[in-house]
């Protein structure tokens, strides 16, 4: 089943739960995923963008080819505004900071991603803020400038703050029942009627 926040005649805003795949991947045990799911519900539907199988949250299926044609366009020209949430270990110090380091893929750990800054490595931005600290973690808000793999958990254990329950990036990781990552807020302006449109998911953590 789908949780859908908004349905119209061209897209579908979906929350996401964690630990499910975005796009169906190879072999018959990795077809459950949400475009599956919205193609069994819609008849058709195509894929806009992922969130990684562990991130929950807001993702977009259009309904029709040129609905995804005009959307790759607003996500390859940043005009998509996006949000996340994320519990991280520790205390973050400050308040609000930027990540600006390029990432590329660690070939040999495939689909780990790693700081690097040789000729395969692509610049990746990403804005925090602090919202608060609880215990011994904190609690952020994220935005990503950039759209790359892995990229708000790895700027994230770049600066000593893994997010939590993340398998390939925590540290203190023990099969933890999910990563604390979220596609919390997304805004941009409709391909078809040109309105301002914004989308939340309330944090499940």
């Amino acid at each position: 089943m789908l949780e859908i926040l908004y349905e119209d005649d061209w897209f579908a805003v979906i929350n996401k739960p964690a630990n499910c795949l975005s796009v169906p991947g190879r072999g018959p045990d990795k077809l459950d995923s949400i475009l599956h799911r919205a193609e069994l519900q819609f008849g058709e539907a195509f894929a806009i963008h992922r969130l990684d199988e562990a991130t929950s949250g807001l993702i977009l299926v259009a309904k029709t080819h040129e609905c995804q044609k005009r959307m790759y366009a607003h996500f390859r020209e940043r005009d998509v505004k996006k949000e996340y949430r994320a519990m991280l270990r520790g205390h973050l110090l400050g308040e609000r900071g930027e990540v600006r380091k390029p990432l590329r893929c660690d070939w040999p750990n495939r689909p780990r991603q790693i700081v690097c800054t040789d000729e395969w490595s692509k610049d990746s931005i990403t804005y925090w803020e602090k919202i608060a600290y609880e215990d011994n973690t904190t609690r952020v808000r994220l935005v990503p400038f950039t759209g790359r793999s892995h990229q708000l958990r790895v700027h994230m254990q770049s600066l000593g703050h893994s997010i939590i329950g993340d398998e390939f990036y925590d540290p203190e990781y023990a099969n933890d029942p999910r990563l604390l990552l979220h596609a919390y807020r997304l805004e941009f302006r409709h391909p078809f009627t040109k309105a301002w449109v914004a989308f939340v998911a309330p944090c499940p953590f």
